[in-house]
Parts: C-alpha cells; sequence; structure tokens
C-alpha cells in the first residue's frame, strides 16, 4: 500500500472544503451588495429600519476595523488583503487536518477578498447592516465581514477543541 500524499504549498486534502467556503462567501457577499446598491438603492435611501435593533444603512468604510487607519491609499489594504489571503490559503493547503479549520479560513479568505474587491472598485468597502440596542450603536458591516468574524470563532474553537484534544492524549 503507497503512503498518502503529502500536501503541496497550493492543495492538500481539505483544500477542496476552503475553497468551496471561500468561494461561496465572496459570491455571496458581492450578489447581495450588488441588490444593495443597484436594486435597492441603500445609497439614496438612508438610514431604513428593518428591526427596532436592525437597520440598514449605507456607509463606504475606507478604513480597516471599526474605521480605523482611514486611508486614500486602498491599493495597499488590497494587498494586504490579497496577500493574507494567499497566506491562509497555504495554511490551509498544508496543516489543514479537520474540516473545520478548513472552512474557517475560507470563510475568512473569502470575505477578505470580497472587502479587498469593494476597495478596488469603490474605494472603500461597503457596508450597510447596523446593528443597536438601547441607545447603543455597533459597528455597520457586510456580509464578508460577518464571515470573517465566523471564520475566526471557527478558528479559535478548533484551537480549543485541539488543544483538549492534545491534552487527553497526553495524559
Amino acid at each position: 500500500m503507497s503512503p498518502a500524499p503529502r500536501p503541496s504549498l497550493l492543495w492538500g486534502p481539505l483544500s477542496r472544503i476552503c475553497a468551496w467556503a471561500a468561494v461561496a462567501t465572496f459570491a455571496v457577499d458581492q450578489s447581495h451588495k450588488f441588490w444593495m446598491l443597484a436594486v435597492y438603492r441603500i445609497k439614496e435611501r438612508g438610514r431604513v429600519e428593518i428591526l427596532p435593533f436592525l437597520d440598514v444603512v449605507y456607509v463606504l468604510n475606507r478604513g480597516v476595523s471599526y474605521g480605523l487607519l482611514a486611508t486614500d491609499a486602498q491599493a495597499l489594504l488590497v494587498a494586504f488583503a490579497v496577500l493574507t489571503g494567499a497566506a491562509l490559503w497555504v495554511w490551509a493547503a498544508k496543516a489543514a487536518r479537520h474540516w473545520l479549520l478548513a472552512a474557517s479560513l475560507g470563510l475568512i479568505i473569502g470575505g477578505a477578498l470580497a472587502n479587498a474587491l469593494d476597495r478596488a472598485l469603490h474605494g472603500g468597502v461597503v457596508d450597510y447592516v447596523s446593528l443597536h440596542a438601547f441607545g447603543f450603536y455597533w459597528y455597520v458591516f457586510n456580509i464578508a465581514d460577518a464571515a470573517i468574524v465566523a471564520g475566526v470563532a471557527g478558528l479559535l474553537y478548533d484551537s480549543w477543541r485541539s488543544s483538549r484534544s492534545n491534552a487527553t492524549n497526553a495524559a
């Protein structure tokens, strides 16, 4: 019986899961953003209350998280997102041994690339979901941002799950 093939730098045993998560995240984010901008025309509507704790409002974020480091040098942020996506892809190809890690990396890659495309097309990231309660407003975000947060949560859970498994095996 021949040994299992070693993962290459660009493709590993769970790369397909990572790719599907990235492509699905990118496609859902960009198609919904297109709908919000071209069909619903959120730019012209201003703030629209959907639920007592949820509004949609057009915001062009020229910075990173929460609008920090706002800059007109969007090309640098696009390059950073593409390089980060490539590094995460290599991580998935070389090290992903569980579907959760691969899917989480795919969510982050798809979200980062969707936001990078926004920066290239619109000069910043198009955000439109605003959650609020009791007079406190969280940041305005989009589907790509939510996917990135879900991906990071998946990475943290996978890390915790792996460390517990390693501790159990060592005992």
